[in-house]
């Protein structure tokens, strides 16, 4: 199992002892949206089971006025080792580029939340320690709302683009959500499988590759050890990414089966990086490291590495759980007090450490079906389709603002639609 066992399991991952604290504990990402209306009730997703058979999900519609298509890729990085698996001569990554559409690429279905091996690992090995047996829900079979390979709506201008990596031993499915819906705004939003430490990737051909075991002791130390790798690993992964998008922003090609309009969409000259726990973290330092990413947001993860005590000086927001204070953990404080730039940071009233993954439009759902799923311990007691709401209208207001210049009043005092979110001083 992956280092997401161990701290906050909210991607999925079991939850032990110290998975209380929400500092740079693991988890993966999730949701955002515009200045939009709390999401209609005809959005929430939906549970469905019949005569015992498993409980199939659908996820929140996306608000942005554009259809939206997908294209998954596995990229090779050739000039290093795996950092994580020195036998190996190369890294290898799977990642996922969101985008506006043009309809649907004559393709009349739409893409799956995980795909079919991937989703049978989560089931058996991810699934089990949120209290969801294995078998009582068929993750391969919700949809996003994604056509495969659709062609890119090049009326929608140069796309801003947006670096999306969830939280440590999280796959790169769980922040589809609010992805999805950054999408349909007009951004392309690249998500990333760090290979070997997500709980499961799953590469063309069948090729499913898991996790590396843990330390037989996750002492303090250890995990803090962990941590810094990982976080070293997804820095150069995302730097990496990034390169290969510039090059597909310049015209050239970025795998087999791309998407028409694809080449030349990407606008390098806006960038922004998001991401969910130790995604977060490795946003921040992204920022601070990489003079092509111009912003960031973190959603409450804690900062690993020296982001922690240098900040930024970029335009930099982090959205909080409630537990989760400047008082109660040092990082974000460091972080806060050494930033420089434009910064927010927002408290979500009710929210717990996976609130800001996909697990909390998901997981209620799934617990009106399947008993015992203890719902609180992972997503909160935030109203799910409030939260998911709330979270897209910041996090698009944001990076509308930071990278378009779209002026917002929405940082600058509390939004009655929103009465869960508290500006924090």
């Amino acid at each position: 199992m992956s280092l997401g066992t161990i701290a906050s399991a909210v991607a999925g991952l079991a939850l032990t002892a110290v998975a209380a604290a929400p500092l740079a504990t693991p988890v993966s990402a999730p949701l955002s949206a515009p200045l939009s209306a709390p999401v209609a009730a005809s959005a929430v997703p939906a549970a469905h089971a019949s005569d015992g058979a498993p409980v199939t999900m659908t996820l929140p519609a996306p608000g942005g006025p554009y259809p939206v298509g997908t294209f998954a890729v596995r990229l090779v990085d050739r000039s290093r080792p795996d950092p994580l698996v020195r036998s190996k001569p190369y890294r290898e990554l799977m990642v996922s580029l969101w985008y506006p559409a043009r309809g649907t690429g004559g393709n009349p279905r739409t893409a799956p939340h995980m795909a079919p091996l991937a989703a049978a690992d989560w089931d058996r090995h991810s699934a089990p320690p949120m209290g969801v047996p294995a078998g009582a829900v068929n993750w391969a079979a919700t949809p996003t709302h994604a056509r495969p390979g659709a062609p890119v709506d090049r009326g929608a201008g140069r796309l801003p683009v947006v670096l999306f990596g969830s939280g440590d031993g999280g796959p790169r499915t769980l922040g589809t959500s609010l992805v999805e819906d950054l999408a349909s705004r007009g951004y392309l939003v690249v998500t990333v499988d760090h290979t070997y430490e997500a709980d499961q990737v799953e590469f063309p051909g069948g090729r499913v590759v898991r996790a590396l075991p843990l330390p037989s002791k996750l002492t303090p130390r250890v995990i803090a050890k962990l941590l810094d790798r990982h976080s070293r690993a997804r820095l150069a992964d995302m730097r990496f990414v990034l390169g290969r998008i510039a090059a597909l922003g310049r015209g050239d090609a970025l795998g087999a089966g791309e998407p028409a309009g694809l080449r030349g969409a990407p606008d390098l000259s806006r960038v922004g990086a998001l991401g969910q726990s130790l995604g977060g973290s490795v946003a921040a330092q992204l920022v601070h490291d990489d003079p092509r990413v111009d912003a960031g947001v973190n959603l409450d993860g804690g900062y690993v590495g020296g982001v922690a005590d240098s900040g930024v000086a970029k335009p930099f927001m982090q959205l909080a759980a409630e537990a989760h204070t400047r008082a109660s953990e040092p990082s974000w404080k460091s972080f806060w007090d050494a930033s420089t730039g434009w910064k927010r940071e927002l408290r979500f009233k009710g929210a717990a450490h996976g609130s800001f993954t996909d697990l909390q439009a998901l997981l209620p759902k799934i617990a009106e079906t399947v008993p015992k799923v203890p719902v609180a311990d992972f997503v909160g007691t935030i109203d799910p389709v409030r939260s998911v709401a709330a979270q897209r209208a910041y996090v698009a207001a944001f990076f509308d603002l930071h990278l378009r210049r779209k002026a917002t009043t929405l940082f600058e005092a509390p939004d009655a639609r929103f009465p869960e979110v508290s500006l924090i001083p």
